[in-house]
């Protein structure tokens, strides 16, 4: 027996409490359950009761066993001295308060019907990928669609929460803090941790300093990523060591630790050398980048802020010493909706909070109008019959799997509870 169904029973009334007693056989009648606010102290507040002729109003505590009162300690707390009736699913010991008055106490498991035992068994036994995967797209479509909207902001906020920590660290500089994450979304997953190491070793001042200059940049960013060395063959790699050479003198740079810089498995377009010489030249380009970004409303907006390309020299390679068969390495708008998704819309979220404007409905419109992202959770939902129109849609399904569905919190997930009510 889990404590969390024991909440949701108690919450939904499903048990028979039209001869309700006490484990002293004292007669009890509900008049309200109370409140459960999932907040520090007792589970649901503001309840109230009669036991036997006296009405109660105060809290009401729930655990799998009486016994539980003292295995938290709440016999030493005086949040639970309000506390007016403790239910639990099996009484195995009497409890008191911490004035030694004594609690009484309801034991659910006579009270609670079969069938929602076995309703609870049914959806909470393991299944190939989640618990509810058999019933998931049969879940009632308006319940769904709430229920996404607060998945898509729970996300939203907990996207946000690094960026409000960086922003505190760049003394609420939100260009630079711009350019740490957006650096960061360049590197994707296999070098997102190097690439934001990168943005942070380089002083934002010194990056629009030098931004009138393309090489410069370029410079800057292998250099500090350690990707410049002596043994270039060609000249541009030679110009770019000896502009790092000077560079570094010039701002007294230290070596910077960054992770190791991988290729493997990356498409050539997605190589670092290409990413970082694309977000060089958008640098070199876009002086106001932040406040554009901050300014676009759709995502053809933001298409047209990003439609850059390299510079000349990457046209040929990909790497250093290696010319390739020329192409205009451009940087597609599938890419600047990874962006949009991941870096634009939680800083357009936290800086619209830091002035104090609403921008919510803004940002619904855009994300509503982003294709859904591909990966193994997006498509193991569309296996079962769960389909992702946007990227709204993908990302409330992400939140839904990682912090719901892998925590096993059915009873605290909208679906979990409508299909346990069915």
């Amino acid at each position: 027996m889990k404590e969390d169904f024991l909440h949701y029973i108690w919450q939904n009334k499903k048990f028979d409490f039209s001869n309700l007693k006490t484990t002293q056989g004292e007669n009890v009648t509900l008049i309200h359950v109370g409140d459960f606010l999932q907040q520090t102290g007792p589970d649901f507040f503001n309840a109230q009761l009669v036991i036997d002729d006296q009405k109660w109003a105060g809290n009401v505590e729930i655990h799998v066993k009486s016994s539980d009162w003292y295995l938290h300690n709440h016999e030493n707390d005086s949040n639970y001295d309000s506390v007016i009736l403790h239910v639990v699913w099996e009484h195995d010991t009497e409890i008191y308060r911490k004035n030694n008055s004594a609690i009484s106490v309801v034991a659910l498991k006579n009270y609670v019907p079969k069938v929602e035992i076995e309703k609870y068994h049914k959806l909470t036994t393991p299944k190939s990928w989640i618990f509810c995967e058999n019933e998931i797209a049969t879940c009632n479509e308006i319940v769904f669609s709430s229920w996404q909207e607060r998945l898509f902001f729970e996300r939203l906020e907990s996207k946000a929460l690094p960026f409000k920590i960086l922003l505190k660290e760049n003394n609420s500089d939100w260009e630079a803090t711009l350019f740490c994450l957006l650096t960061k979304n360049f590197g994707l997953n296999v070098n997102g941790q190097s690439f934001f190491d990168l943005a942070k070793a380089i002083p934002f001042a010194i990056l629009k300093k030098e931004s009138q200059e393309v090489e410069n940049l370029e410079a800057l960013f292998f250099g500090t990523a350690q990707m410049l060395d002596n043994d270039k063959e060609d000249n541009y790699g030679k110009d770019l060591q000896k502009n790092w050479q000077f560079l570094s003198h010039k701002y007294q740079f230290e070596e910077a630790h960054i992770t190791p810089i991988q290729f493997f498995k990356l498409r050539p377009d997605n190589f670092p050398t290409i990413r970082l010489a694309q977000l060089a030249m958008l640098y070199h380009l876009k002086q106001t980048l932040f406040m554009e970004l901050i300014l676009a409303q759709t995502k053809e907006e933001m298409y047209a802020i990003f439609a850059n390309a390299t510079s000349k020299y990457w046209i040929d390679h990909y790497n250093f010493d290696s010319p390739s068969k020329s192409k205009i390495k451009k940087i597609s708008n599938s890419f600047v909706d990874l962006v949009i998704i991941n870096t634009i819309i939680p800083l357009k979220f936290l800086y619209g909070k830091a002035i104090g404007k609403d921008t919510i409905e803004d940002l619904m419109n855009l994300i509503q109008t982003i294709k859904p992202e591909k990966n193994a959770v997006i498509d193991k939902f569309d296996f079962f019959k769960v389909k992702a129109k946007n990227a709204f849609e993908s990302q409330a399904l992400l939140q839904l799997k990682n912090e719901y569905c892998a925590h096993k919190k059915c009873l605290q997930c909208a679906i979990g509870l409508t299909l346990l009510k069915k």
